[in-house]
């Protein structure tokens, strides 16, 4: 029995040592990836600011598009598993109760609850998914297509369903168009706020200036 309880305390201490080995690699990817841009940040340059071994990135992770593609499912597997159930409740609805503003609550919903795991999450996030609209990640596109595209695929129906008359281009230009400023706005989100408390003495958090952005993007997916 002693030899037994003594495995398992090893087996937990070695699961937990693995554990944190690997949030230190994601924790210093996802920063750097933000900061500097995929192809501009090396794995030695990760495993330098994480104070781990080359070796173990390659252990947990296999390579660097691995890790990448870890790095959005730290923020997806939330974000798309509350928006799904957001998703759910919608789907229930008349056309009529779709507004432009109903389908925006459940998108920013989830969002900001990203700010409860980590601290500055949604920044981050936003800064990742610019970086991966602005250059060349052909595999992260495929994977989160794959493995989360079901999900953004509900919510377009769920926008044809409130707004029928539109076409299936215009709904998609319109989706990509509000996406775009929402990313854009909440990337720089820190510097916005800086700016409306020197320049107007109002001091923000993110849901405030996600909450002005709102009225803009509803009448843009509604015109």
């Amino acid at each position: 029995m002693f030899q037994t309880s003594v495995l398992v305390r090893n087996s937990l201490q070695s699961m937990s040592l693995h554990d944190s080995t690997q949030t230190k690699i994601l924790d210093a990817a996802e920063f750097l990836f933000a900061e500097r841009g995929f192809a501009e940040t090396s794995l030695r340059t990760i495993t330098g600011r994480a104070k781990v071994n080359l070796a173990s990135v390659n252990y947990h992770f296999g390579s660097k598009k691995s890790l990448i593609q870890a790095v959005f499912d730290r923020f997806l597997q939330d974000f798309t598993s509350q928006l799904s159930v957001r998703l759910e409740e919608l789907e229930q609805q008349p056309a009529n109760e779709l507004q432009a503003e109903t389908l925006l609550s459940a998108l920013i919903e989830p969002l900001l609850s990203l700010n409860n795991t980590r601290n500055n999450s949604v920044s981050i996030f936003m800064r990742l998914l610019g970086r991966a609209y602005a250059e060349t990640q052909g595999h992260l596109r495929r994977y989160v297509t794959e493995r989360y595209g079901h999900v953004l695929v509900r919510f377009t129906h769920l926008f044809q369903k409130g707004y029928p008359e539109l076409s299936n281009d215009q709904i998609f230009w319109r989706l990509h168009y509000m996406l775009g400023s929402l990313i854009f706005t909440l990337a720089g989100s820190d510097a916005l706020r800086q700016i409306s408390e020197a320049d107007f003495n109002r001091s923000l958090e993110v849901k405030d200036v996600i909450q002005e952005m709102v009225p803009f993007l509803a009448a843009g997916m509604k015109a």
